[in-house]
């Protein structure tokens, strides 16, 4: 038996997405040649860029290719702190941001001079949109993430670009865990602003729609320019210089319209088996309590605390048992960590160590629901006198 649960670390990779891919390969050129063989690599690379524009609903001018949602993040927040006006250094930053986000802008602190204003989440992962506002007058840049990666609540995109632009400060948001589960549009999202603040970055990532691992996107408003993190032949808009990568650009086109194709119904179906797994989970461990917010949340995002049960003992007994999940912590240098998320929701640090993240995606079925709940009661038993 094997049964994989943690969609929100990576999907399987799409048939299409990799035919794609291996179309693109058998084109030998440069996209930056003038010669037929560049132009034909240019040809692939700018309708990818058109395609992937369509679906988050933006120009493709404003798509940058990178090498992941970890690159998008740290050009957007490094490039638009670097591109502030002088004497402006805060960055908001809501409390149980993804570490591409945090590591970032500590980075940025502790190197750089960035003051960090932190805004807290409610016990239900939701940013506290009064905190948010308070904090941006006067800010280089803001981030936030639309959906938590963890806990899987989903914030207004719309409340946060309109904050932004009011207070003049302007906003990345990470779009990473959202795309193929929720919509994704640029231009609704950024709403009326035209003044220098707002929404001027989102970030997506090939890897969670079904493309290859190592390619990622940053869409960039028109009228902003973030300072690149590297340079050279001045590539998309000088933004990401480097040869530009053809044959994932075309898998990432190619999931991601697949992806949106299916969002509706597949963001149904997942709903009905996230819900039956935590009715479950409910029924026969009615200690375990269900994290996050229990509407506004990812469709496959399940995430669970087990009281007295260390996470990764829990993890290790399901995966001996053929089921992958995740604990949802970080891992630094090895050492897992209680999750920075789930003490962000004024849980503790033994409470922080005792969840599991169950990520359901596009090949999750109801046997593999039935079997993780049949398998977890032990697992938890177990677990629990191992602690």
């Amino acid at each position: 038996m094997s049964i994989y649960l943690d969609h929100a670390a990576t999907t399987p990779l799409r048939p299409e997405a990799r035919d794609a891919w291996l179309a693109a390969q058998e084109i030998v050129g440069n996209a930056s040649s003038i010669h037929g063989g560049g132009q034909a690599a240019r040809r692939v690379l700018e309708g990818s860029r058109e395609r992937l524009a369509a679906v988050l609903d933006c120009d493709p001018v404003e798509v940058v290719f990178t090498s992941g949602g970890t690159e998008a993040v740290n050009l957007a927040v490094k490039g638009l702190w670097w591109a502030r006006p002088a004497g402006v250094d805060a960055i908001v930053l809501p409390d149980g941001e993804h570490h591409a986000t945090t590591d970032a802008v500590a980075w940025l602190a502790a190197s750089q001079g960035a003051v960090v204003r932190a805004v807290p989440l409610d016990p239900l992962g939701r940013i506290r949109l009064d905190a948010f506002a308070e904090a941006l007058p006067g800010a280089a840049v803001a981030t936030a993430l639309v959906a938590n990666n963890e806990v899987g609540t989903v914030q207004d995109p719309v409340a946060l670009a309109a904050a932004a632009a009011r207070a003049g400060v302007p906003l990345h948001l990470d779009a990473v865990a959202v795309l193929g589960h929720l919509p994704v549009s640029f231009r609704r999202w950024r709403g009326d602003a035209a003044g220098p603040g707002g929404l001027m970055a989102v970030s997506v990532s090939a890897h969670k729609v079904g493309a290859p691992v190592g390619v990622g996107a940053l869409v960039v408003a028109r009228q902003v320019s973030p300072t690149p993190l590297f340079h050279g032949g001045g590539q998309q808009r000088g933004l990401r210089a480097g040869t530009q990568d053809i044959a994932g650009a075309a898998a990432f086109a190619v999931s991601a319209e697949l992806a949106e194709s299916e969002r509706e119904a597949e963001a149904r179906r997942l709903s009905a088996l996230r819900d039956a797994l935590a009715d479950s989970i409910r029924s026969t461990l009615p200690a375990a309590a269900v994290l996050g917010d229990p509407l506004e949340r990812l469709p496959g995002n399940l995430h669970v605390l087990f009281p007295q049960a260390s996470g990764e003992t829990l993890l290790f007994l399901l995966d001996q048992a053929g089921i992958s999940v995740s604990t949802g912590s970080a891992c630094q240098a090895g050492v897992a960590e209680p999750s920075h998320v789930v003490l962000a929701l004024g849980r503790d640090e033994r409470e922080a160590r005792s969840v599991l993240r169950f990520s359901l995606g596009r090949t999750s079925s109801e046997a593999d629901i039935a079997a993780v709940a049949a398998a977890l009661p032990a697992a938890y038993e177990r677990a629990v006198a191992a602690r």
